[in-house]
Formats: C-alpha cells, sequence, structure tokens
C-alpha cells in the first residue's frame, strides 16, 4: 500500500486520501515500486459489492483515488475534504512528468480501439519528443495478446495504462501486471479515445463541479444504465450517513 496516504472505507472498499496523488506515484516510479491504481467512482463501488472478484481487486491495489463525484459526495457527508481526482488527469499528469525530464522512460498505452490508442500516443509525442510509447488497442485476437504480453515482458516500460473499460481492465491488470512488477499500472477507461481527438472531454466548469457524468451521458445516451449506480450510490451514501448518525 502506498505510504502518506489515509484509507478511508466506501461501502466494502476504501479509498485513499492526500492532496497529492502524482507525488506519490511520481516517487513510486523513481524508487522502482510496482504500483496498481484503481480510479473510484460510483460504478466501481456499488459493482465491487455484487461481484465479489472486483471487490477483491480494488481492496488489493496499492493506491485506489476518488474518481468520481458520488465517492467525493460520500467522503463530504462524512466532513472529509477530498478533491476529486480523475483518472485521466492523474494519468496526464504522469506522462507530462516523464516527458518534461527527457526521460528515457518507456510508457505503454493498451485498450481503446483500433487506430484511437496509437493516434493516443502519437499527439503525446508531438508534446514531447523524447517520449517513447508502446501501444496496442483492445480487439487482439488470442495470438495478438500472448506476442503484447511478451512485447511488455521484454520492454519493462515503467507507466501501463490500461483502457479496456470497467471491470474488463482490473481483470486485465491484476492477471498481468506479474509481467512488469516494478510499473505503474493504471486503467484508464476511454482516456486514448480522448487523448486521440475522437471524443471531447467535458468542459472545465463540468468538471470543477463534479457533472463530468452528466456530460458523458449527454455524449453517450446509451451509457443511461449504467449511469443508474451513481444515485442509487447517492441514496446509499445518505442512508449510511443516517445510520451513523444513530449510533
Amino acid at each position: 500500500m502506498v505510504k502518506n496516504a489515509k484509507l478511508f472505507p466506501i461501502f466494502t472498499v476504501s479509498v485513499h486520501l492526500s492532496t497529492d496523488y502524482t507525488g506519490l506515484l511520481v516517487e513510486r516510479l523513481e524508487n522502482r515500486v510496482g504500483t496498481h491504481v484503481v480510479t473510484l467512482n460510483s460504478e466501481m463501488s456499488i459493482l465491487a459489492e455484487e461481484n465479489p472478484a472486483v471487490g477483491e481487486i480494488i481492496r488489493k491495489a496499492d493506491l485506489v483515488i476518488p474518481d468520481g463525484a458520488g465517492v467525493i459526495f460520500y467522503l463530504r457527508l462524512r466532513k472529509i475534504k477530498q478533491q476529486r481526482c480523475p483518472g485521466i488527469e492523474l494519468a496526464e499528469s504522469l506522462i507530462s512528468q516523464v516527458g518534461e525530464q527527457h526521460s528515457q522512460e518507456m510508457i505503454a498505452f493498451y485498450g481503446g480501439k483500433p487506430g484511437s490508442t496509437a493516434k493516443a500516443a502519437e499527439n503525446w509525442q508531438r508534446k514531447y519528443d523524447d517520449l517513447v510509447i508502446l501501444t496496442n488497442h483492445g480487439f487482439l485476437t488470442p495470438d495478438e495478446e500472448t506476442e503484447w504480453c511478451q512485447t511488455l515482458a521484454e520492454k519493462q516500460p515503467r507507466i501501463i495504462l490500461v483502457g479496456l473499460g470497467v471491470p474488463r481492465q482490473e481483470y486485465w491488470i491484476r492477471d498481468h501486471r506479474h509481467l512488469c512488477p516494478d510499473s505503474i499500472w493504471i486503467g484508464v477507461g476511454g482516456s486514448f479515445d480522448i487523448w486521440s481527438g475522437q471524443k471531447i472531454r467535458a468542459p472545465k466548469r463540468f468538471c470543477e463541479n463534479n457533472l463530468e457524468w452528466l456530460y458523458r451521458l449527454y455524449q453517450e445516451p446509451w451509457r443511461w444504465r449504467r449511469m443508474l449506480a451513481l444515485p442509487q450510490f447517492v441514496l446509499r451514501s445518505i442512508f449510511y450517513q443516517d445510520k451513523l448518525a444513530k449510533k
């Protein structure tokens, strides 16, 4: 587990509280301490109760960050002042750290649609000339995936970003982390689509007011069933608050 970050329970899992998640990971990166980062939101918190395997992965992760608005709401009900840390922003800060240091450390992007991941890497490399990024999309055949795993084991990229969606990316990191035990592994969802320019992230005012989920629903209305986890999470958060108050 990460030092200097207090754990706080969110139903059956916990989140790390910190004012500098990037700093925590940079220190571990420099000391070559392998780290699995989980970006916790309402959907994952509910899923962790319904799916024991997901819950176990989250509980065993080295760093769990408060990615979702629901998690921040839960903490604020309990008078915990914690800023939201979107996974995409944490990943961006780490990539920038490597790029600005002109480091030869290798980064890997895995997931997303064919073409989008490579374009995302190209955009980052245009910003930082020295960045070395391995890429592969998330629709590999079994033979292609085996070859990709062999590449990771051989090249040992220091940061591995996996964008396969929840919970597939969490399962994949759990099953393959042994290939690069000293690396930073982060599930980044649809970040490659945004970095490639295929999708647009919510405007700043939405992000600052924890309404990014609403903008995503506007962009992708088919996600409405998954978004039902947010009101369910909020109601449960209030119920748990009342229950605690009566004790």
